[in-house]
């Protein structure tokens, strides 16, 4: 038998809840799961961890939808906050600062960062040589973009959003008089504030 303590998922109390609104006992219970009674109380009071075809039979003895059972596992998940003090903030090249917001330090498929990126006149960040694995999506603030993406450019202006494939090369200029501001995401991350 498993330690109570050790057991990180309960859902003995879901499985009790419908056995007790079917209005079935243990045994009946039991019978039909083709499984001691015994066994059906110590699930039903989180003392065990069944082998997963034991709770497939409990599960089909009271013809319990498995989506039901497992609804809120694995709802805590872990949430990265950071702080507009605590965030990093860069310089990459003249006139063009990044501040990192929020990042998932996952660096597979599933990674992302985020940035609030500010390019003064004239400035661009980017290369036109070449560019890197992932995808990115960008949001202008203010001022106005000039994107290019491979040998195509597009013009931007408030309020307006872009997305492409970030392996062909692609730079983010200012064209305009004023500071561009513009939310850029980038998966997967490719750390630039390490």
């Amino acid at each position: 038998m498993i330690k109570e303590d050790r057991i990180s998922y309960r859902f003995g109390e879901k499985i009790r809840a419908i056995r007790e609104r079917r209005a079935l006992t243990l045994r009946e219970v039991a019978e039909k799961a083709g499984v001691s009674e015994s066994m059906v109380s110590q699930i039903e009071r989180n003392r065990v961890s069944p082998a997963i075809d034991t709770l497939l039979s409990v599960a089909d003895a009271l013809d319990l939808d498995l989506e039901y059972l497992f609804a809120d596992y694995r709802r805590d998940r872990s949430v990265n906050v950071v702080r507009k003090k605590e965030g990093a903030s860069f310089t990459t090249r003249p006139g063009v600062h990044y501040e990192q917001l929020a990042q998932v330090e996952d660096k597979s498929r599933e990674g992302i960062e985020a940035y609030s990126i500010t390019i003064e006149p004239g400035a661009k960040t980017g290369s036109a040589e070449y560019g890197h694995p992932g995808w990115e999506l960008g949001i202008v603030e203010s001022g106005s973009a000039e994107i290019t993406v491979g040998n195509h450019t597009h013009i931007l202006e408030a309020g307006d959003s872009v997305s492409f494939r970030a392996d062909a090369p692609h730079v983010v200029a200012n064209p305009g008089k004023n500071a561009l501001k513009v939310f850029w995401i980038i998966t997967p991350p490719k750390g630039e504030a390490k």
